[in-house]
């Protein structure tokens, strides 16, 4: 579309449209346009006089006038003088007696309006004019702004409107919609049948869309998604609002917009600007208990002002609430707030922030984030920086933690390093503790500079300034960045000095804990968990809650996989801290770690999918990646690929663009676990490539890259020589940095040890000690190979319950179930236990449908060292339900089958699947061994449902 062109309003213009059609036949109508300021009532009218032109009507336009005193039949003269420009006026006698009226009208209209009949005679001679100027090609008469014109011209425009019907014209009147005299005109006229209403609507996104494209001259699809975006939300779909926006590049309020409510809030007088402007001082929502305190003006004045305010278009009643108004749009409060100067802004301030805190004492809830802003506008920047900083304190503890972090930022804005460098260490903490909760990690930069200003670096305590660094190296942790967490490390001990109160240590240490994770080393856990047991020591001492339920927190982390009931208390003593101090991010971290411990026991995720909920509502973005991660791995485990993959890409999406390096390397190990479980080597391998470059910062996630990844898929693939090279290769990295989760040597490690013999009861012993080892993932690992050792040690009855008891734990994870099948199968046959040939039946129909054909084939090839009968993989074997397949039934034993079934002789099976009756007799008798039937009947009856399925 070209730049100009109407858009939005097609369903407009063709109600327009058919009314100048049905003039040219000689049936008049008029039409109302209404609509609030800039949505384009004159731009319509435009192109209704557009349209009929194009039609060879003759057109004529007025305007009411709102400079200079009020002129009586304004936009009525208006138009008869422009039809006079164009010649097109008709003599005066044509007119008969109603010619003088003209003549009149256009000399001195305000001889035409002495009598009390001269608005029906301008009526009159109005009506009779357009009837001879429009009597051979129709006539269109526009006339805009009603809303401002004399009760001389709305008599006109009624007498008008009921005598339009048989001439040969259109009336188009335009108007606000706020009520005046010409509204109620329009309303009548709608209701008694005289005129139709078009009343105009902002435009909705895709046309606001379009008119910025045609505004700029380009193609939608070339304007950028922010500048839409801004033409959306600030535009409010007003186009003439949206055009301005799209040709300013200030960032503030248009010129022309600001222009437009300036003189709207100037109509409502000296009292009305000051209401608006004190208003706007709160922003697009104001109180009204607190706008009139401050004004201290009587309720009556107010509510003229209320109704005069909603009645321009600049503000509209709450929704939420009777006390509280809002501006219309967003721009309107800016634009009042700009037009003040600073000594104004900061009087209206001051005053209303004194009426806030008489009606509101302390402060309560929201209010204290109100006074904090009121005295920023005061420039009282001290007060308002502590208030933010109280404001923030409790939306965090309601768990409003991106509040938090905004309410904070303008904290940050407003205290100054040097004048109250006390003030701005605080503000600097409460911050940095918000942006580690909420991955905010883009404002991490900025604010490890303010560290570096003069103000802090003279006025705050060296070991204050060691406890942001501390922070800082935590941020930079969660950020994946080793190094430059150990630098801000650095710089925190150096400022600690020998001999720290432990209530500023403690921080520190909490931070050298988490680094000490980031770094290669042997006894890096045994490390860090002294640093984080010190500091939640000298933290609850110190009366540091925060700190105690982190180092708590990681201490549980450190231990769940050798001391799992440890693990558990130090959980639950950090929900209960966190619980007594209002912390609620700290309490759902709890949460979700002991919801962690509830389903690897296979007490279902169903607590980690709320916790991590819960999370997410709060803006806490690394708790909730936490939770995300235990449930992607859960359902890895359980074979819910396509529901593992969907969460990995959101997750991983998420910590991409938040920066959390960490968080982005767990699902990248996620997703290389997820293909090597379907043994998509491949996949695998990309998977592990794009996490190669994040490997460094975490170096515990090596052993898992060769455990539950490449060695798994190796197990898949029936390379078990590269499998176990792999698991080896995992536990020697285990063995330089240690890692902080399972990664198979307390469960499939063991079970390939003891099968191979290199493992004996000594190690299961040693294994089964660890409390990871009773996991349901690992019980399934850890009773098979107890099973094992039991049936090589003479005990077949022993070893068949305890491979029971594993494979009843197995029943949630199909893969591994089926690979742990496989895997103790020869041992089970050579031993004398379980029920290995039932088991490679199964586990063989699982590979062959998951698209696994080694581990397939091996159970194929291990069932015919069996002796057992083995089943043909032919094309239509899906088609032979699962019972049969695991009787070993092909697809041609199932034909006949089905076919017997029906009780047909074997003469005919023959004719029906043009074989030899001597092959049909071979069949059958297959598939009575095969299923244990004594004879043809026995086995048309059992399996009657075949003839039918």
């Amino acid at each position: 579309m070209r730049r100009g062109e109407l858009i939005g309003r097609q369903a407009e213009m063709g109600q327009i449209v058919t009314a100048l059609a049905a003039a040219r036949s000689g049936h008049g109508g008029a039409l109302f346009v209404t609509g609030e300021p800039g949505v384009g009532k004159t731009r319509l009218g435009a192109e209704a006089v557009a349209a009929a032109a194009s039609a060879d009507m003759v057109t004529a336009q007025g305007r009411a006038g709102t400079v200079g005193p009020v002129v009586p039949y304004r936009p009525v003269v208006e138009a008869l003088l422009q039809l006079a420009r164009a010649g097109l006026l008709p003599d005066p006698d044509e007119l008969g007696r109603y010619g003088p009226v003209l003549a009149r009208l256009l000399t001195d209209t305000r001889g035409a309006g002495e009598d009390a009949t001269s608005h029906i005679m301008v009526g009159e001679t109005v009506l009779r004019l357009i009837a001879v100027v429009g009597r051979r090609r129709g006539c269109l008469l526009v006339l805009d702004d009603l809303h401002e014109a004399d009760a001389a011209t709305l008599a006109v425009v009624e007498y008008l409107l009921d005598h339009i019907g048989q001439q040969p014209a259109v009336l188009l009147f335009i108007a606000g919609r706020e009520p005046c005299a010409a509204t109620e005109l329009a309303a009548r006229a709608r209701q008694r049948g005289a005129a139709a209403v078009v009343d105009l609507s902002p435009l909705d996104r895709p046309d606001v869309h379009l008119l910025v494209a045609t505004e700029l001259g380009i193609a939608p699809g070339e304007v950028g998604s922010e500048l839409v975006h801004r033409a959306v939300t600030c535009g409010a779909g007003i186009p003439f609002v949206v055009k301005e926006l799209v040709h300013d590049r200030t960032g503030r309020v248009p010129a022309a917009v600001a222009d437009s409510v300036i003189r709207r809030a100037g109509a409502l007088g000296p009292l009305g600007v000051e209401f608006l402007r004190t208003a706007a001082l709160f922003g697009r929502r104001f109180p009204l208990p607190v706008l009139h305190h401050a004004l201290g003006r009587e309720h009556s004045e107010l509510s003229a002002i209320l109704r005069a305010g909603v009645a321009s278009y600049l503000i509209v009643p709450d929704v939420a609430s009777t006390q509280w108004y809002a501006f219309r749009y967003e721009w309107a409060a800016q634009a009042l707030l700009d037009d003040l100067g600073p000594g104004e802004r900061a009087g209206y301030a001051r005053r209303a922030a004194r009426a806030l805190a008489d009606l509101h004492p302390g402060l309560p809830g929201a209010w204290c984030a109100h006074a904090a802003e009121l005295h920023g506008h005061a420039g009282d920047t001290g007060e308002a920086a502590r208030l933010y900083c109280r404001a923030a304190g409790r939306a965090t503890a309601e768990g409003a933690v991106e509040r938090a972090v905004e309410l904070l930022t303008r904290a940050h804005r407003l205290a100054d390093p040097d004048a109250a460098p006390d003030l701005f260490a605080t503000v600097l903490e409460r911050l940095l503790d918000a942006v580690a909760c909420s991955a905010r990690f883009d404002m991490a930069p900025a604010l490890a500079a303010d560290l570096e200003a003069p103000g802090v670096a003279h006025g705050v305590p060296a070991e204050r300034r060691a406890g942001l660094h501390a922070r800082l190296a935590g941020i930079a942790t969660l950020r994946g960045r080793p190094a430059e967490a150990l630098r801000h490390l650095d710089t925190a001990r150096s400022l600690l000095g020998g001999r720290p109160a432990p209530a500023r240590a403690a921080p520190v240490d909490l931070a050298a804990a988490h680094v000490e994770l980031s770094g290669c080393a042997p006894d890096r856990l045994a490390t860090a968990a002294a640093f984080a047991r010190r500091a939640a020591e000298t933290a609850e001492r110190g009366g540091r809650p925060a700190v105690a339920c982190e180092a708590l927190l990681l201490l549980g982390r450190l231990a769940w996989d050798r001391d799992e009931p440890a693990a558990a208390a130090r959980f639950m003593r950090a929900r209960a801290i966190a619980h007594v101090h209002r912390l609620p991010v700290l309490r759902v971290s709890a949460e979700v770690y002991l919801a962690s411990i509830t389903a690897r026991q296979g007490g279902g995720t169903a607590r980690v999918e709320q916790a991590g909920a819960l999370a997410r509502r709060m803006g806490a973005w690394p708790v909730a990646q936490d939770a995300g991660f235990v449930l992607a791995l859960d359902r890895i485990q359980r074979c819910e690929f396509e529901a593992a993959r969907d969460r990995i890409r959101e997750g991983a999406g998420e910590a991409a663009r938040l920066g959390m390096g960490r968080a982005l390397s767990m699902w990248r190990l996620a997703e290389a676990v997820r293909c090597a479980h379907q043994g998509r080597r491949a996949e695998m391998q990309e998977a592990l490539e794009a996490l190669a470059p994040l490997i460094d910062a975490a170096p515990g996630l090596r052993s898992m890259a060769y455990g539950p990844a490449r060695g798994f898929c190796s197990l898949l693939e029936e390379h078990h020589e590269a499998a176990e090279q792999e698991f080896a290769q995992a536990l020697a990295y285990d063995a330089e940095n240690p890692a902080t989760a399972e990664f198979g040597r307390h469960g499939v490690i063991l079970l390939l040890g003891v099968l191979a013999g290199r493992m004996g009861r000594r190690h299961h012993a040693d294994v089964a000690e660890a409390s990871v080892s009773a996991t349901r993932w690992n019980r399934q690992f850890v009773g098979l190979a107890h099973a094992v050792l039991l049936g090589r040690e003479g005990r077949p009855g022993e070893a068949t319950a305890a491979a029971s008891a594993a494979l009843e734990a197995a029943e949630p994870y199909p893969m591994a179930r089926h690979l742990c099948l496989r895997l103790v199968a020869r041992s089970a046959y050579q031993d004398g236990w379980g029920a290995p040939v039932d088991w490679l039946r199964e586990a063989e129909e699982h590979f062959h449908g998951a698209g696994l054909p080694s581990v397939a084939g091996a159970c194929r090839a291990l069932l015919r060292g069996m002796g057992a009968p083995v089943r043909q993989r032919r094309a239509g074997t899906e088609q032979v339900p699962p019972d049969l397949r695991r009787f070993g039934i092909t697809v041609r034993e199932f034909e006949v089958a089905r076919l017997l079934a029906e009780r047909i002789g074997n003469k005919d099976i023959a004719g029906r699947l043009h074989i030899s009756p001597r092959t049909v007799e071979k069949h059958v008798a297959s598939l009575l061994q095969k299923t244990g039937h004594p004879n043809r009947a026995a086995f048309a009856t059992a399996a009657r449902g075949l003839a039918t399925g």
